[in-house]
C-alpha cells in the first residue's frame, strides 16, 4: 500500500464509515417501509433490503481491512505489512447488482412469463459484468486493468440496451408518478453503473494502481457510487412502490361502483 498523509487515511477512513451507516439506516427504512406497499411490490423491497445488508457487511470488513492495512510512522500513514483486501467489493458486487436489476423487474409488474425470462438475461449479464472485472482490479499491469475494464463494459452495454430499448415501451405505458419515477430510476442505474467504469480506469491516469491518489480517489469513487446505486436506489424502488400503491387503490373503488351499479337497458 503507498504511503498516505493523515487527511487521505482520514478520508477514505470516514467514508468507508459513513457509508457503512448509509447502508445500516437503509436496511432498517426498508425493512419498517415493506408494508406500506402493495403485496406485489413487497419482494422488491426485501431485495432492496438484502441489497444494503449484504453492502454493509462488506463495508465494515473493508473499513477493519483499511484500518489493518496501515500504520503510524513520522506523521504519515505507512504500510503496515497487512494487505488491503478490495476483493470485499467484488464478491459484494456480484451479489447485489444481479439483485438490484431484479428488484426493479419485481416492482414494474410485469406478467410472470416475461418477468422470468427478461430477469434471468439481465442477472446473468450483470454477474457477468462483475466477474469480468475483478481481473482488471486486481491486476497491477494497468494494460490489463485497460483490457479487462472494455470486456466488463460488453454486458454493461447489454443491459442499458434492454432497459432503454425493450423496456421503454413497458415504461411509456405506465400513468402518473410511476411513470416518472421509472424513467428516474433508468437514468440513476445507467448513471451510477457508468460511474463505476470512470472509477475503475483512475488509475490508469496516473500509470500505477498503488499510487496514493489513484488508490484514495477510487476508495472515494466506489463509496459514492455504491450509496447512490443502493441507498438511492433503493429508495427510488420504494417510491415507485408507493406511488403503484396508491394509483391502484384509487382505482379499486371506482372499479366497484362500477360493478355494483346497474346497467342502464
Amino acid at each position: 500500500m503507498p504511503q498516505l498523509t493523515s487527511g487521505e487515511f482520514s478520508l477514505v477512513y470516514n467514508l468507508l464509515s459513513f457509508t457503512f451507516a448509509a447502508m445500516l439506516a437503509s436496511f432498517i427504512f426498508f425493512v419498517l417501509s415493506r408494508e406500506q406497499v402493495a403485496p406485489q411490490y413487497r419482494g422488491a423491497m426485501v431485495m432492496a433490503a438484502l441489497v444494503v445488508a449484504i453492502a454493509g457487511y462488506h463495508y465494515f470488513r473493508i473499513f477493519d481491512s483499511w484500518n489493518a492495512a496501515y500504520t503510524i510512522s513520522n506523521n504519515a500513514f505507512v504500510s503496515s505489512g497487512k494487505p488491503f483486501n478490495d476483493a470485499y467489493r467484488y464478491v459484494d458486487w456480484f451479489l447485489t447488482v444481479p439483485l438490484l436489476i431484479a428488484e426493479l423487474i419485481a416492482v414494474m409488474g410485469l406478467a410472470l412469463d416475461k418477468r422470468g425470462s427478461l430477469t434471468a438475461r439481465l442477472v446473468i449479464a450483470a454477474a457477468a459484468m462483475i466477474a469480468l472485472g475483478y481481473p482488471g482490479e486486481i491486476a497491477t499491469s494497468t494494460m490489463t486493468r485497460a483490457i479487462f475494464g472494455t470486456l466488463s463494459t460488453l454486458p454493461f452495454l447489454y443491459i442499458v440496451y434492454e432497459l432503454f430499448v425493450r423496456l421503454g415501451p413497458v415504461i411509456n405505458a405506465e400513468a402518473g408518478q410511476a411513470k416518472v419515477l421509472l424513467r428516474n430510476i433508468r437514468l440513476l442505474l445507467i448513471g451510477t453503473w457508468g460511474f463505476y467504469p470512470i472509477v475503475f480506469m483512475i488509475p490508469l491516469f496516473f500509470g500505477d494502481a498503488k499510487n496514493a491518489t489513484a488508490v484514495v480517489a477510487v476508495q472515494i469513487g466506489y463509496c459514492v457510487a455504491d450509496v447512490l446505486a443502493k441507498c438511492g436506489y433503493g429508495i427510488m424502488i420504494y417510491a415507485i412502490a408507493r406511488a403503484k400503491t396508491t394509483a391502484e387503490a384509487a382505482k379499486a373503488p371506482v372499479a366497484a361502483g362500477a360493478l355494483a351499479t346497474p346497467s342502464n337497458r
